[in-house]
């Protein structure tokens, strides 16, 4: 019984194995000159306004994880915010537009967001308490949060029809708000004016001319109430979704000393309730399409804006609080980290994950605030990824994605590399377009009987960084998920899974020092960091 069961075993492994198809492949990289260049914190995330009782497709994952009741005194919460060593946080989103702020001359009463049936979004204006405010930046500043804040640009307009509102912005709640966090200390790197108020807007629109004039008066504003400061953050807007006429006459309206980043939305997935969501992260066509916005972006800021930058501001995958037992699993990174690399190659300088924590898509779960795999693979980048972006030209199938940046304070370059395909495993040789040198591989004879080389294999020596070659050695991350299942909430890191320590850490992560002689093994359905340490790059200075 037992021979016929190791028999059964036995032929089911080799049946996986022939069913595994092998391709090769080569990347090449140029070091020579960077294509773009992302700002130092582009890793972002996002803080929202939502109460517990938004809900979506039946559940309402949002829980207290809102900018207004989140446990900033969660243990778990500083850790890994400070695992960033600076992660730059946006708090914004679309109860943004109806927050007041309980300070100064208030007109209005100041009352908790509650549902109404008539109210943009189902829900009624809120209000941000000074002491909830005073509770926030103590937690900024305890856990060095860079903070862009998004300011309420419907206050004091009218809805003329439909989702049109007009009128001037009413300016004085939110300079009695910055007149206060600048009398406190408080750093804020960016005031954000507006959300989803561009083009057709989502619950509302305002014309880009009012929007324009709008922004004037508020740089006037922020440079007379920083006069005195050494600091005078920066103006982002309009935190909406790419419209190329509404983007063109923002920027021509409000001109060359006014705006300083030009910020929009991505959701490119669709609705979090498509039961499609897998399917699309993992097909290269449909992540390609989304490309067309971050080029026309680029082309109308060089064309009518080059002094402003290109800002992803909120971005979640799929909108509506994200796709259930999808944007909370491993899955997700596929189309995380290859927008992440899109994006920065298109002259995107900040790139902010909705969210930190709350919906579906949090980084951090909403109940537990236990990371989620998609918190490990901002991380990664951020730890690993430089600023200068770098071209990559391979000749593998479509379905592998590389995108590779200058290493990050350290020299060298790092290859992110997503494999979406399903049963195809990519042997890798990376080269330098500098004189064509190999940098995965010896020579360029070496036998395809070679590359069965895998992590099992490698010297022990070489792993553990002690090879008595120490300068000929890579770095790789190898992340899959638990047990195979692409929808687990465990991201496994070189065939250990990513879980907090027994002391409520954020676990290290790891990599294996690989001999740099050898190819490089993608697994299907996997996604791989490598670092070259002696990668010659000039681009990389």
């Amino acid at each position: 019984m037992e021979f016929g069961l190791i028999l059964v075993l036995f032929a089911t492994s080799i049946t996986a194995i022939l069913a595994e198809d092998i391709s090769y492949g080569t990347i090449v990289v140029d070091g020579t000159t960077s294509i773009a260049q992302t700002d130092d914190n582009f890793i972002c995330a996002t803080l929202d306004w939502w109460p517990p009782d938004k809900c979506d497709y039946g559940q309402c994952p949002w829980h207290y994880a809102s900018v207004i009741n989140l446990n900033l005194s969660h243990p778990l919460l500083a850790k890994a915010v400070q695992a960033f060593d600076r992660l730059r946080i946006r708090i914004g989103g679309s109860l943004q537009d109806q927050v007041l702020y309980n300070v100064g001359n208030m007109k209005s009463p100041c009352n908790p967001f509650r549902k109404v049936k008539h109210g943009l979004f189902g829900f009624s204006k809120g209000c941000l308490q000074m002491k909830r405010w005073d509770e926030l930046n103590r937690f900024f500043n305890a856990t060095s949060v860079m903070l862009t804040f998004g300011l309420n640009a419907l206050h004091g307009r009218h809805k003329i029809k439909r989702t049109l509102w007009g009128g001037d912005w009413d300016s004085g709640n939110a300079q009695d708000f910055i007149k206060y966090s600048i009398s406190k200390g408080y750093q804020i790197d960016s005031w954000e004016f507006g959300n989803e108020l561009s083009g057709n807007g989502v619950g509302a629109h305002v014309y880009a001319d009012q929007y324009g004039k709008d922004l004037i008066r508020l740089k006037k504003m922020i440079k007379e109430l920083y006069k005195d400061s050494q600091f005078e953050p920066s103006l982002v807007a309009p935190g909406g979704f790419f419209n190329q006429q509404w983007f063109t006459k923002l920027l021509q309206v409000s001109g060359s000393t006014v705006l300083d980043a030009m910020s929009h939305h991505i959701y490119n997935l669709g609705a979090g309730v498509d039961p499609k969501l897998v399917s699309k992260i993992l097909d290269p066509n449909y992540l390609n399409k989304v490309a067309n916005t971050f080029i026309n972006l680029a082309n109308v800021i060089q064309k009518h804006g080059p002094w402003a930058s290109a800002w992803v501001g909120e971005s979640g995958g799929a909108y509506n609080s994200g796709g259930p037992h999808v944007s909370d699993t491993f899955v997700n990174s596929f189309w995380y980290l290859d927008q992440l690399g899109m994006a920065s190659k298109y002259h995107t300088k900040v790139y902010c994950r909705q969210t930190l924590i709350g919906g579906n898509y949090g980084l951090l779960n909403a109940t537990t605030y236990v990371p989620n795999p998609d918190y490990y693979s901002a991380l990664l980048w951020h730890r690993l990824m430089g600023k200068e972006a770098l071209a990559v030209d391979s000749d593998a199938s479509p379905f592998l994605r590389s995108y590779a940046h200058c290493s990050k304070e350290r020299g060298g370059v790092t290859l992110l590399v997503i494999n979406l395909s399903d049963k195809t495993k990519f042997i890798i040789d990376v080269q330098s377009s500098i004189n064509n040198i190999k940098l995965a591989t010896e020579q360029q004879n070496i036998s395809r009987t070679s590359f069965s080389h895998s992590l099992n294999k490698a010297d022990p020596g070489v792993r553990n960084g002690a090879s008595s070659d120490q300068d000929l050695y890579r770095e790789e991350y190898h992340l899959t998920p638990k047990n195979g299942y692409l929808q687990s909430q465990t991201m496994v890191l070189n065939g250990i899974p990513l879980e907090l320590t027994d002391t409520g850490n954020i676990p290290r992560l790891d990599p294996v020092h690989v001999n740099s002689k050898s190819p490089i093994s993608i697994t299907p359905l996997s996604i791989t960091f490598v670092v070259f340490p002696d990668f010659v790059a000039p681009a990389c200075g």
